[in-house]
C-alpha cells in the first residue's frame, strides 16, 4: 500500500497537535505550536500544488496551467526546435551517419546488364557494326557480358569507398535542402500534434510529469513550518 508524502506530513503534523492534550507544559505548547504551524505550511503548499493544475473559484491565478495553455503549447514547440533540430544539429548527424554509410552491398545487388546492352547496341549500330557481323563477331560480344559486369561493380565498390567519394557525399548531405527540408517537416509534425491537444490534456501530462516531484514542497513546508513553530514558541515563552 502506497502512502504519498503529503499525507505523511500532513499526518505527523496532526499528530503533534493531538500531543497537545497529552504532554505537560511546556512541552505540550511546544508541540501545539510545532503541529499548527507545519499543517499551515503543508496545506499551504498542498494548496498552491493544486492551484496549479486546477481552477479554484475566488483564488485569482489558479489553473495556470489551462489558462496558459497557448503559451505551453508554443514553448514546447519552441524547445523542441531550438533544443533538438536546428539546422547544425541536423548537419552534424549527417556527418556521424555518413561515416557508417556503406553503399557496396547496395552496388552488389544492381543489375548492370542493361548498361552492358546499352555499350553492345552502340558498338553494332555504330559504323563498326556491319564489319562486326560480317566477321560474325556478333556473337562474341556477349561472351564478354560477365566480365564486363564484374569489371563494372568492381570499379564502382571502389570508387564508392574512396574518400573522395565519400567527402562529396558529406558535402553535398550537408549544404543540400536536405537539412532544412527536414526541419520543415518536423515542424509541421509538431504542429498537427500539438493542435490534437487540449488544456486538459496539457494538464495532465504537466502534472504527471511533476507531480511527484511537488511533493517535496509539502514535506518541506511542514518541516520549515514546524521549525518556525518551534522557535515562536520558545522565544515568545521566554518573554
Amino acid at each position: 500500500m502506497y502512502i504519498s508524502k503529503e499525507v505523511i506530513t500532513n499526518f505527523i503534523s496532526v499528530y503533534f497537535v493531538a500531543m497537545y492534550f497529552v504532554l505537560p507544559q511546556p512541552y505540550a505548547k511546544y508541540s501545539l505550536d510545532v503541529g499548527l504551524f507545519a499543517l499551515s505550511g503543508a496545506v499551504t503548499n498542498q494548496l498552491a500544488i493544486y492551484m496549479l493544475f486546477h481552477k479554484v473559484p475566488f483564488l485569482y491565478g489558479s489553473g495556470v496551467i489551462e489558462k496558459n495553455f497557448e503559451s505551453f503549447k508554443m514553448a514546447i514547440k519552441n524547445m523542441m526546435m531550438k533544443e533538438f533540430f536546428t539546422v547544425q544539429q541536423i548537419k552534424n548527424f549527417f556527418t556521424k551517419e555518413d561515416q557508417k554509410i556503406d553503399l557496396k552491398p547496395m552496388i552488389s545487388i544492381i543489375d548492370f546488364n542493361p548498361a552492358f546492352n546499352a555499350i553492345s547496341t552502340t558498338i553494332l549500330e555504330s559504323k563498326f557494326g556491319d564489319m562486326i557481323k560480317l566477321f560474325g563477331a556478333e556473337k562474341n560480344i556477349e561472351s564478354f557480358r560477365e566480365p564486363f559486369i564484374l569489371k563494372i561493380r568492381e570499379n564502382f565498390e571502389n570508387m564508392v569507398d574512396s574518400n573522395q567519394f565519400k567527402d562529396s557525399l558529406n558535402g553535398y548531405i550537408i549544404n543540400s535542402s536536405l537539412s532544412q527540408d527536414l526541419i520543415n517537416s518536423v515542424d509541421s509534425i509538431i504542429d498537427d500534434r500539438l493542435n490534437q491537444l487540449t488544456p486538459v490534456m496539457i494538464k495532465e501530462i504537466v502534472q504527471h510529469l511533476i507531480s511527484k516531484h511537488l511533493g517535496w514542497l509539502v514535506v518541506w513546508g511542514g518541516v520549515l513550518g514546524g521549525l518556525i513553530g518551534l522557535v515562536s514558541s520558545v522565544l515568545f515563552s521566554t518573554i
